[in-house]
């Protein structure tokens, strides 16, 4: 059973930065494919940004890129996710995710395990 806890959300002006840090515990942290998703007020839970096991590999929606970067640490069982200039429609409860199936992923039905979310609220 993997446990995930999402840190580092509050509130942050327009063009302003956050860091969000998602630690593991159980099983081995280094064979996950890892996400960050996001869910704002009544929409659909979306894809965000992923890297691979390795970290070699990422991938990010379009409306996040040149904005934001994932990364993780294997050796501390955390991925984070970097925003910086961040805008009002960023605005969502941000949830971190584990993939045991595949090396990477987009795609939310493919992710075992999720954190309970950190809220992110971006003021104009």
């Amino acid at each position: 059973q993997v446990q995930l806890v999402e840190s580092g959300g509050g509130l942050v002006q327009a063009g302003g930065s956050l860091r969000l840090s998602c630690a593991a515990s159980g099983g081995t942290f280094s064979s996950y494919a890892m996400g960050w998703f996001r869910q704002a007020p009544g929409k659909e839970r979306e894809f965000v940004a992923a890297i691979s096991r390795s970290g070699e590999s990422t991938s990010c929606t379009d409306a996040v890129k040149g904005r934001f970067t994932i990364s993780r640490d294997n050796a501390k069982n955390t991925v984070d996710l970097q925003m910086n200039s961040l805008k009002p429609e960023d605005t969502a409860v941000y949830y971190c995710a584990a993939n045991l199936k595949v090396p990477i992923s987009t795609f939310k039905g493919g992710y075992s395990y999720w954190g309970r979310g950190t809220l992110v609220t971006v003021s104009s």
